[in-house]
């Protein structure tokens, strides 16, 4: 695997999860969910440089919480005004010279390992992956006149880790902040770089809501189970 440096955003507020604290520093089967990100990526690519962007009045907060759970190395920066400009910190933050750089949200813990290789091995190959899934529900665009029905065979769900050569994404960012820099992806598309499709995992949420992290929940037991199941044969 290429040398790659990771960061992982985890910047907001948490407010629309709910709980005493923000979404990811909730327990998800007894372990944060952040802290549970982090393992993942350490577990697919032994010894990348991994950047957790926090909040920075929630930076002490975190490495205390850290501490109790024994996480995989990382280190924390502040996060910014958008979820562009956190990424920006870290980017900045990255003391090594990675050849590719991930970007992945801190609130999806259930990331497995080949999704996270599979992504990257594409970016190695074409510069810019991102995962995709196929969206299952209809879907319409809204627009003065009212609303109006969307293909939606044309149409993917993105997910993150989105891996980029690192000099793409560098040169990428140096680009003001605009409102439709949804995700790294749009970021990079708009410098002019084409991004390649990885098949994405359902598996892969993003906790946002209280019902999400019941999801959570459910799934991480399912996976136990399986694990379990597997072993005794």
């Amino acid at each position: 695997m290429n040398r790659i440096g990771v960061i992982l955003v985890a910047g907001g507020s948490g407010r629309r999860c709910g709980g005493p604290r923000p979404k990811q520093f909730q327990l998800l089967d007894g372990r944060p969910v952040l802290a549970r990100t982090i393992d993942a990526f350490a577990r697919a690519l032994p010894g990348a440089e991994t950047v957790v962007v926090l909040p920075a009045d929630m930076i002490d907060y975190w490495h205390d919480l850290a501490a109790r759970f024994d996480v995989k190395p990382h280190r924390t920066v502040e996060g910014g005004a958008e979820r562009f400009h956190s990424v920006l910190h870290g980017i900045e933050a990255l003391e090594g010279d990675p050849e590719l750089i991930a970007v992945h949200d801190g609130c999806r813990p259930l990331v497995s390992e080949e999704l996270i290789r599979r992504v990257a091995a594409e970016a190695a190959a074409s510069g810019a992956a991102i995962p995709v899934l196929e969206p299952a529900d209809s879907l319409r665009a809204l627009d003065e006149a009212g609303s109006h029905a969307l293909d939606r065979r044309l149409l993917r769900i993105v997910q993150t880790p989105q891996i980029f050569r690192a000099d793409l994404l560098r040169r990428a960012y140096r680009a003001e902040w605009r409102a439709e820099f949804t995700d790294d992806a749009s970021i990079v598309e708009a410098a002019g770089t084409p991004v390649s499709l990885c098949e994405g995992e359902a598996i892969n949420l993003k906790i946002t809501r209280p019902e999400d992290l019941v999801v959570a929940e459910a799934l991480v037991a399912a996976l136990r189970e399986a694990e379990e199941e597997f072993s005794k044969r």
